[in-house]
């Protein structure tokens, strides 16, 4: 695991124990910190949060959450200190950090104002605090309301195609503080969402990228414009001299790259090539034309750059082909969650029943109206079923479908040789899944009942 000595008798309170949470203890405790640990999940407060295989045997004790009184001194048990209780319960002076979950709203969480001058952070902040005790290293930084995740993993691709040490992390794979460091010479290629960006003040990238702003996650911001704000702050924590390249696609991302003189600003043309097998698709230009400038910055050579670009294959639930039925191709895009991720998707097939629908980001499908022309019929889910039936009704034939499992039925009844019924919500998931992924895999479950 990654550790820093800078941690070293200090103390942090860490809120939510799921992957990065406990990542994020293990890693403290290893560095000589005293942690504060809590999530609501009983079953996640448990002794096994200890460093496991080295014997060390560190103390851990129970707070009550309710009525709990202002936290004693700590003093260390064994060779250190985890203590169970609610930071909501406890007085927070002199901690040197509350620890959050990406997925806490600092804009409504008592957390924010219970914490006072103390400040709250994010695994990535504590990553960035351990850099000088790694071997001497670089960091790729990609953040970007869609793409994030191809991208990362591309760059992350070519660079282990072409011998490079490399590590990817952040909103993608292992939590970062869980993977053990790299040798001289690597580099960590980070997907960065805006809610990680928010609990981070000194990581400094030596390549930092912005693909794109689009209207998400508006409910965790005061407007469209911090929400842009809270992206374009990963390029003021860069030194002086440190690559920034940013996608032009959009005028948010372009006014963006405007303050910033040093940047590469990519600009995806009207007709590009397919950049590899698993890059066709405007937004995948996008996504290779980026990775590209990346590994330049980085010092690759074209011709390897090029190698990786045609062995990358894609990520699972981004336009992943499922299974062909029937002359039927499935294709699972559950990670388009917002209209704008889900409009390259109906741009990049022919004869499409569509899938869509889910927990609504936004009250409209205007993002993807220049795709409807290539929409045979629409099957909606979810909470949004009936709303975006409503919207698709003048445009396009659609039925509401209401859970996936009937769509993925009712679009295979419907669908001809040649066609592509493609799962591409342009909503979240949380009404009738756990996640994007929970979706992907519950679509191809009905894929394969087809058989």
């Amino acid at each position: 695991m990654i550790v820093a000595s800078a941690w070293a008798g200090k103390k942090f309170a860490v809120l939510g124990l799921a992957r990065s949470g406990a990542a994020t203890v293990r890693a403290l405790l290893a560095g000589g910190a005293e942690v504060v640990a809590w999530d609501s999940d009983e079953a996640r407060r448990s002794p096994s949060l200890r460093l496991r295989g080295e014997g060390r045997g560190e103390g851990v004790s129970s707070l009550p959450a309710p009525g709990t009184p202002p936290l004693p001194t700590l003093s260390p048990m064994g060779d250190r200190t985890l203590v169970f209780a609610d930071p909501l319960t406890i007085d927070l002076a002199g901690f040197d950090g509350v620890v959050v979950s990406p997925g806490v709203p600092l804009n409504r969480h008592p957390i924010v104002q219970h914490a006072g001058d103390t400040p709250i952070i994010g695994d990535v902040e504590l990553f960035a605090q351990a850099r000088d005790d790694l071997p001497s290293h670089k960091v790729v930084g990609i953040t970007g309301t869609n793409g994030k995740s191809t991208t990362t993993a591309l760059v992350h691709h070519i660079l282990e195609q072409a011998g490079s040490p490399a590590r990817m992390g952040g909103n993608i794979g292992l939590p970062i503080l869980a993977q053990e460091p790299l040798p001289e010479g690597g580099v960590y290629v980070l997907e960065l969402s805006s809610y990680q960006i928010d609990l981070t003040y000194s990581l400094d990238c030596d390549v930092a990228v912005l693909l794109n702003i689009t209207p998400d996650h508006l409910d965790r911001y005061a407007g469209f414009e911090a929400y842009a704000a809270s992206k374009a702050r990963l390029f003021a924590m860069q030194s002086p001299g440190h690559a920034a390249i940013v996608g032009t696609g959009d005028a948010t991302s372009a006014a963006i790259a405007d303050t910033l003189p040093h940047a590469t600003r990519i600009a995806v043309p009207a007709d590009t090539p397919a950049y590899g097998p698993a890059l066709a698709g405007p937004h995948n230009a996008q996504n290779a034309l980026t990775a590209i400038a990346v590994c330049e910055a980085l010092g690759l050579d074209a011709d390897t750059i090029r190698a990786g670009l045609q062995s990358y294959r894609a990520l699972p639930h981004r336009m992943a082909h499922v299974a062909d039925v029937n002359g039927v191709a499935y294709v699972d895009d559950s990670k388009a969650t917002n209209p704008d991720s889900t409009a390259p998707a109906l741009n990049a097939f022919g004869r499409i029943h569509w899938i869509v629908g889910g927990l609504a980001k936004s009250d409209d499908l205007d993002a993807c109206r220049p795709g409807f022309g290539n929409v045979v019929r629409a099957y909606t889910i979810g909470t949004a079923a009936e709303r975006f039936a409503d919207i698709l009704a003048p445009d396009v034939a659609v039925e509401i479908s209401s859970t996936l499992d009937a769509a993925v039925r009712n679009a295979a009844a419907h669908a001809q040789p040649g066609d592509t019924v493609l799962l591409s919500p342009a909503c979240a998931s949380f009404d009738q899944f756990s996640d994007f992924e929970a979706r992907g895999r519950a679509f191809a479950a009905a894929v394969e009942a087809l058989r």
